[in-house]
């Protein structure tokens, strides 16, 4: 390699690095402004405005020291303070909804998880250990992670990410280089490095909604954990199935409806009540508070073969 090819690398190597950056402080500039400070009794943390209305969206186990108040402080990186109620919980999500008693500065828009993709630059914005408007990048490690909430539900369809995170940070977004929030940060692992995890913005637009609406999430339930697979295209083709995703069982509650309709583990379910299931998340809409008793056909794949057979959703 002569002088000029060096040269070349290094300006090559020069121009990716600008990118990176004007990407980093693109979304920083777009989404920042609208990330505030949360003060909850004696919890704290981050969290996002997400309409135009004043609607924030953040964790569960941030607003949890609220207690019966419902009220809790905001401050935002210009300098603005205003109180907020809470709106709505759900500890099964590690979401919570406010509702701002003041004009916001800015908002963020929700994003779609589901168009990640592994490698995928990620940047997170919160107020961890109360430094406001902190700034930390990285990429999607891996998406559809499974997460044990506080309230001991997995939360499905989580995504991984190697953009540093401490406490404080919880409930701020993770964004993409479009500025759009993908994400709600949620959880680290204590003693380990770059594993970080964050609620799809996916779950997370479908949970303010009830949230927004009823103050909560009304759900029924099947008893089983699973997460989401690509099945193969043979499959797919061969018994005619909307999508190439499905949910794969992981594990039965004994005394389920999905274990008395007699799925196993391993069972990759594609469609409940004649609507395709692609993901977790799919489920999960489906398994709605009115479904609770009313029987419904599951279908899923075990082995080669597809089976239907018939379920009964429990209340929750």
């Amino acid at each position: 390699m002569d002088g000029m090819d060096i040269a070349l690398s290094a300006s090559a190597e020069g121009e990716i690095r600008d990118a990176y950056s004007r990407a980093v402080i693109g979304a920083v500039e777009a989404v920042g402004p609208a990330v505030l400070h949360i003060a909850a009794g004696k919890g704290t943390g981050s969290g996002v405005v997400f309409t135009p209305d004043g609607y924030v969206l953040t964790n569960s186990h941030v607003v949890a020291a609220a207690g019966g108040t419902g009220r809790v402080s905001t401050a935002f990186p210009d300098g603005r303070a205003m109180g907020a109620r809470v709106v709505g919980d759900d500890p099964e999500t590690d979401l919570a909804v406010l509702r701002l008693e003041g004009e916001a500065p800015s908002h963020a828009r929700l994003g779609e998880a589901r168009r990640l993709a592994v490698g995928q630059l990620v940047i997170a914005i919160g107020n961890p250990f109360g430094f406001q408007a902190t700034v930390t990048a990285g990429v999607v490690s891996a998406l559809g992670r499974s997460l044990r909430a506080r309230s001991g539900r997995l939360i499905d369809g989580v995504i991984q990410t190697d953009a540093a995170l401490n406490p404080g940070n919880s409930g701020g977004p993770l964004v993409n280089a479009s500025g759009d929030v993908v994400g709600i940060n949620t959880a680290i692992i204590a003693g380990a490095q770059g594993l970080c995890f964050a609620i799809s913005a996916d779950t997370a637009s479908f949970v303010a909604s009830r949230l927004i609406r009823e103050g909560r999430v009304k759900r029924s339930a099947i008893g089983l954990s699973g997460h989401d697979i690509t099945v193969p295209r043979r499959f797919v083709r061969f018994h005619g199935l909307a999508g190439e995703g499905g949910v794969r069982v992981e594990g039965l509650t004994p005394e389920g409806a999905a274990a008395a309709a007699g799925l196993k583990t391993g069972d990759v379910i594609v469609a409940f009540d004649g609507v395709a299931v692609g993901s977790v998340d799919d489920l999960h809409r489906l398994l709605t508070e009115e479904r609770a008793g009313k029987p419904a056909p599951l279908s899923f794949l075990r082995g080669t073969e597809r089976q239907t057979v018939e379920i009964v959703p429990q209340a929750r």
